[in-house]
């Protein structure tokens, strides 16, 4: 297999959770909320759009007709448990106290730097509100923990551009 010119390598595919820091930075269910970068720590997160469909068998036509109805989407994640990565902190938190509803969401973003920027550190992205589900947190011995999980979508994604040095998502007109 040849790696063409235009192939996406994944690190061109950033993702922010929107997690509540306290002064120093660190993961504080008291304080501000600020996106973070999903990156030391975690070792897989995927998007699975999950299309929805309906088929419906016309009598004029010998084949089904489908159309997508539409979308589940899913963002299964394997992370190492590092204690300073506020992210995994803050997915952790969820599974650790099974946290439901409102305080299992959180804001997400996917930003596509493999585009060309819009502005200066900004790319297009997508703002997805995610509940975070922990299926696992486990490690045996000597081995680092991991949690595995999913971000699964609640509602429709925001389309827009997102600054990686400022951390702002702005929305844009563009509807998907």
């Amino acid at each position: 297999m040849s790696i063409g010119l235009d192939t996406v390598i994944r690190n061109r595919v950033a993702d922010f959770l929107e997690v509540p820091l306290n002064t120093d930075g660190d993961f504080d269910t008291t304080g501000d909320p600020t996106f973070v970068l999903m990156g030391s720590g975690f070792l897989s997160l995927d998007e699975n759009p999950q299309a929805q469909s309906e088929s419906r068998a016309y009598i004029s036509d010998a084949s089904a007709t489908s159309i997508i109805r539409g979308y589940e989407v899913t963002f299964p994640f394997t992370a190492d448990l590092i204690a300073s990565e506020s992210a995994v902190m803050a997915l952790y938190n969820v599974g650790r106290n099974q946290l439901q509803g409102a305080n299992a969401e959180f804001n997400y973003v996917r930003a596509e730097l493999f585009k060309a920027p819009v502005s200066a550190n900004t790319y297009p992205a997508r703002l997805f509100r995610v509940s975070a589900m922990i299926d696992s947190i486990e490690g045996a011995g000597t081995e680092i923990m991991e949690m595995s999980g999913a971000l699964n979508g609640v509602g429709d994604f925001v389309d827009g551009n997102f600054n990686i040095i400022t951390r702002e998502f702005t929305a844009t007109d563009a509807t998907p």
